[in-house]
C-alpha cells in the first residue's frame, strides 16, 4: 500500500518556497489546475529566498574587478564572497580553485581543455553527455554500464590496472544518475583512481541539489555542477578543485580579465602574461547576478539543513516508487536494483504506451510537467531499454505516432520545493492513465506528441 506523505513528521515536511508554486495552467479537458513541476532534473525552480536576495542586490549591480566606483567595488566584493561561499559549500581544500562557468557542460569542457596533452580519460557509458563527450582531444576509454556499485569499482580497477601510473589520467563519473537517480560509489572510485595515479572529476549536477558534496571527504580532484539545478536561475555553473592543471593550461577564453599584462613587442607582436588564479579561465565580464544566485542557493540549502531535506525527499521517493509498483504495466529503470540509494529522479516506461504520448497526457490532462526521451544520456537509456543504436528515440521520432513503440522513457524528478500534492497527483494520474487511457486524442507535431486541438474528447 502506498504511504501518504502526511504520515511523515510535518516538522520536516514543508517544502522550501520556490517561484511558480502557485502558477495555474489550462487543461485540455477544461478548467485550470496548479502546475506540478516534476522536471527538477532538467531545471529546478528558483528558491524564493534566492530570488529575494538577487532582487535586493539588483539596484546595486555594477561591473566587477576594475571599477573604481562604489557599486563596482560592492559588486566585486559580492562576487568574490560568492566564490568563498561556494568553496565552503563544497568543502574545498585550502589550495583549490573555484571557477565560475555557464553550466556543468561548460565546466567539464573547460577541464577537458585544461588536461595535459597526453592524458588518458576513463568515463562510463552511463554518463550524461555533458561528461561523456567533452574529451575529444584525449585518449578516451569508455567503460561499460555496471550493474552494481561494486561492479563500477571493479570495471574501473580493471581499466586502470594496465596503464602507466606515471602518465596523467582522469576519471569522470556522476554522483547521481540523471536517468535513474541512483547514487554512485564516488569515494570508492576516487580511491581506485588515486591508487593508480589517476585523478577524478565528479559531475555533481544531480547530486549537489539533493545531498551535501564535500570535495575533501569524497577525495575527488574536481567537482562540476550547475546553478539552474541548484534552485538558482541565470545560467551559471561551477568547476572547483585542484589548481595545477588549470593554472598550467591555456586560458579557456582569451580576453580581458584573464590577462594580467599585455604589451607590444619590438617585432610588432603581443606578449601576454595570464593570471594564475581562477581569473585565468573567467575572461570577459562575468555573470555577477548568476554567481550571486548560486551562492545564495548554497546558503539557503545549508541553512535549511541537508538532513531535513534528504529525509523529506526520501519519503517522496518512497511514495512515488511504491505508487508505481502498484501498476504492473510500469517498469522503473535501474542499474543497481530496487534497493539502491537514489535521489528524487525516477525514469520508467509504461507497457502499451509511447513515452511521449504518456508525458503529453500527464501535462495536458493533469497539469503535470515531466520529461520524456533519452535525457541526454543516450547510451545509458538504450542499455536500460535494450534498444539498438538505430532505434527511434529522443522525445519520440516523427514517424512514431501516439501509442506506437519508441525508444524513450518518462522521467519524473523532484526536490526541496516539491509540494506533497504534486507527487500524489502524479501517482494518481499514472494509475488513471494506465487503467482508463487518455481522455483526449493526440498527434505528433515536429517530433513531439501534442493534444489534437481539433479533436473531440475521447
Amino acid at each position: 500500500m502506498s504511504v501518504s506523505v502526511a504520515a511523515l513528521d510535518q516538522s520536516i515536511c514543508a517544502p522550501l518556497p520556490v517561484l511558480g508554486k502557485d502558477v495555474t495552467v489550462p487543461l485540455v479537458t477544461g478548467g485550470e489546475v496548479t502546475y506540478a513541476a516534476l522536471d527538477y532534473a532538467a531545471s529546478a525552480p528558483a528558491l524564493q529566498r534566492v530570488w529575494d536576495d538577487v532582487a535586493a542586490y539588483a539596484p546595486y549591480y555594477g561591473s566587477v574587478h576594475r571599477g573604481a566606483g562604489y557599486l563596482s567595488q560592492l559588486s566585486t566584493d559580492l562576487f568574490e564572497n560568492s566564490r568563498r561561499t561556494v568553496a565552503e559549500f563544497l568543502g574545498c581544500r585550502a589550495d583549490d580553485q573555484v571557477i565560475f562557468t555557464r553550466s556543468t557542460t561548460d565546466s567539464l569542457n573547460l577541464l577537458a581543455a585544461a588536461i595535459p596533452a597526453d592524458c588518458e580519460v576513463f568515463v562510463y557509458e552511463t554518463e550524461h553527455h555533458a561528461s561523456l563527450l567533452p574529451w575529444r582531444d584525449a585518449r578516451v576509454t569508455y567503460l561499460n554500464a555496471p550493474r552494481t556499485p561494486g561492479q563500477a569499482v571493479e570495471f574501473l580497477e580493471r581499466a586502470l590496472a594496465g596503464r602507466d601510473p606515471h602518465g596523467p589520467a582522469l576519471v569522470c563519473v556522476t554522483g547521481a544518475s540523471n536517468v535513474t537517480g541512483e547514487l554512485w560509489p564516488v569515494r570508492e572510485l576516487a580511491a581506485v583512481a588515486h591508487a593508480h595515479g589517476a585523478r577524478i572529476v565528479l559531475d555533481a549536477a544531480q547530486l549537489a541539489p539533493h545531498h551535501p558534496v564535500d570535495i575533501a571527504e569524497l577525495d575527488v580532484d574536481w567537482v562540476a555542477f550547475s546553478g539552474h539545478k541548484l534552485y538558482a536561475p541565470f545560467g551559471s555553473g561551477v568547476l572547483a578543485g585542484r589548481a595545477d592543471w588549470l593554472r598550467d593550461a591555456e586560458p579557456y577564453l582569451a580576453g580581458g580579465g584573464a590577462s594580467r599584462k599585455v604589451a607590444r613587442r619590438a617585432d610588432g607582436g603581443v606578449d601576454v602574461e595570464w593570471h594564475t588564479t581562477a581569473a585565468r579561465h573567467e575572461a570577459g565580464s562575468p555573470n555577477v547576478i548568476g554567481v550571486y544566485s548560486i551562492a545564495a542557493a548554497c546558503k539557503a540549502l545549508t541553512e535549511a539543513g541537508f538532513d531535513t531535506l534528504v529525509a523529506r525527499e526520501q519519503h517522496l521517493v518512497s511514495v512515488v516508487r511504491e505508487g508505481l509498483a502498484e501498476v504492473p504495466e510500469v517498469r522503473v529503470l535501474s542499474l543497481f536494483g530496487d534497493d539502491a540509494p537514489r535521489v528524487g529522479v525516477i525514469s520508467f516506461v509504461v507497457e502499451g504506451w509511447n513515452s511521449s504520448h504518456f508525458a503529453a497526457a500527464l501535462s495536458a490532462e493533469y497539469g503535470i510537467g515531466v520529461r520524456d526521451g533519452l535525457f541526454c544520456a543516450h547510451p545509458l537509456v538504450r542499455t536500460l531499454l535494450g534498444g539498438e543504436a538505430q532505434d527511434p528515440g529522443e522525445c519520440g521520432a516523427p514517424e512514431s505516432e501516439p501509442g506506437e513503440k519508441s525508444l524513450n522513457a518518462i522521467r519524473v524528478s523532484f526536490g526541496a520545493g516539491t509540494p506533497d500534492e504534486h507527487v500524489e497527483r502524479f501517482v494518481r494520474a499514472v494509475k488513471e492513465l494506465v487503467r482508463e487511457g487518455a481522455r483526449w486524442k493526440y498527434r505528433t507535431e515536429d517530433g513531439r506528441c501534442v493534444p489534437d486541438r481539433g479533436a473531440a474528447q475521447v
